[in-house]
């Protein structure tokens, strides 16, 4: 049975005035796999339990790591480097997550049997490619369904260090390579266009690993030493960026409204909603910021604002936040002149065709929205912009974006909304109907 979610009414006022969003989804996933490959017992406090997740979890307990779960608290025993269990005929269930595929990929290389990743239908769709080139250098077999999943994998006991040049702005794969980095012996050097650096932090800040950043141009230069051994560590997970997103666009395009989100990561590679929905006119301070494990944490206060202006987007902001375009497209409805954004092409590589599925749903919605060339988006804003008029969506691949964008712009916006794979939201934020509730939000 395919349920749907109904939206007939705006939010009216809030119930409270602060709110916490789920933990940080890639902090969560990396710190399961990294964990899985440490000496010792390490432990999270606040780690996400959504699909994505739990995801890492059946796949590293199929590892031989212990993963014990205990109210807020995560334990894992890892295995250390080398010490992963391998066995015949294994398969591993990436689900919908890519992070997982792609990270769990570096993990494996030195794996003695092959070892299948499958996948979700959505997951099944995205490119795999961008972790499989430069692992094959490290001298790790492949085979794929044309670079997509399902795929084979087949490591190798003398992983020999590699020299690469990323050209994506992928985090994830540049963070497959820095983890296959750590099980070869010698320096492995990358080069690549800046991404999220979660995996940077971690190694640097937490396992004390020698690794080497320099920036230079429009590059960052990496180097790692492999073969050193992660010690088991500790980690209390910030509310995500993303997951607050939501709550910042709700409160921006309502009236009358005010919200703290409290203890969220601040990084500056993921906060790049933040500085866009500034530069288009949005009331956000950071408050009661702190440093924890090289991540920056603090409180987010946002107010509704009635005076919204279009931009026309660098494309520099496009990586700090590649996974927020959707609400930034909600946003530019209610901005006055046309807003344009370029070179999103990595939005239509995501769990679903994200850059497509912005300008359908904004012309579902009677919003003049087109797409144009270098894979970018122009949008025709109206700051009076108000819907009254029956919207479906459907058949988006239970992309969890599409769902909660379209919550989002239903409890803003109005319109009556109909939208199906009610349960795809708990992919990457659990707690995302109850929070909206908690707030006022009539949800059927």
């Amino acid at each position: 049975m395919n349920r749907f979610i109904t939206i007939n009414k705006k939010i009216n006022f809030f119930k409270k005035k602060e709110i916490f969003v789920d933990g940080d989804k890639s902090l969560s996933i990396r710190f399961v796999l990294l964990s899985s490959i440490s000496e010792g017992k390490c432990s999270a406090i606040n780690l996400l339990k959504s699909e994505d997740v739990l995801s890492a979890i059946k796949c590293v307990k199929k590892l031989g790591v212990k993963v014990k779960f205990e109210d807020n608290k995560c334990e894992i025993s890892g295995k250390g480097l080398s010490g992963l269990e391998y066995k015949k005929n294994l398969i591993l269930n990436a689900g919908n997550s890519g992070t997982t595929a792609r990270l769990l990929c570096s993990l494996l290389v030195d794996t003695n049997f092959e070892i299948k990743i499958i996948g979700d239908q959505s997951l099944e769709k995205r490119d795999m490619n961008r972790i499989i080139k430069p692992l094959k250098k490290f001298g790790v077999n492949f085979k794929s369904n044309y670079g997509k999943l399902p795929l084979f994998i087949l490591g190798t006991k003398s992983l020999k260090p590699i020299s690469y040049t990323e050209k994506l702005g992928s985090a994830q794969c540049k963070s497959a390579i820095m983890i296959a980095a750590l099980k070869a012996r010698g320096e492995t050097k990358l080069k690549c266009l800046p991404s999220r650096n979660h995996t940077e932090l971690m190694f640097k800040n937490i396992f004390k690993i020698p690794i080497k950043i320099q920036k230079k141009k429009n590059f960052e230069h990496i180097k790692i030493k492999g073969q050193k051994k992660l010690k088991a560590f500790n980690y209390n997970i910030p509310g995500d960026i993303s997951s607050a997103s939501f709550f910042i666009v709700l409160t921006l395009l309502s009236k009358n409204k005010k919200l703290k989100i409290k203890n969220t990561n601040l990084n500056s590679s993921r906060t790049g909603i933040i500085k866009i929905l500034k530069m288009m006119g949005a009331q956000i301070k950071l408050s009661k910021l702190k440093t924890y494990k090289g991540e920056k944490i603090g409180d987010i206060i946002i107010k509704s604002t009635n005076k919204l202006k279009a931009i026309n987007l660098s494309y520099k902001l496009n990586s700090s936040a590649i996974d927020e375009f959707l609400l930034i497209f909600l946003v530019a409805c209610r901005c006055k002149g046309i807003s344009t954004f370029n070179n999103l092409s990595e939005l239509n590589k995501k769990e679903s065709k994200r850059l497509d599925w912005g300008i359908k749903i904004l012309n579902l919605m009677g919003v003049k929205a087109k797409k144009i060339k270098n894979s970018g988006i122009k949008i025709w804003g109206n700051e009076n912009f108000n819907l009254n008029k029956k919207i479906v969506i459907k058949n988006y691949l239970k992309d969890h974006r599409i769902l909660m964008v379209s919550i989002i712009a239903g409890l803003t916006l109005g319109g009556k909304w109909k939208i199906f794979d009610s349960e795809s939201y708990k992919t990457s934020f659990p707690s995302f109907i109850k929070t909206l509730r908690s707030l006022g939000a009539i949800i059927k």
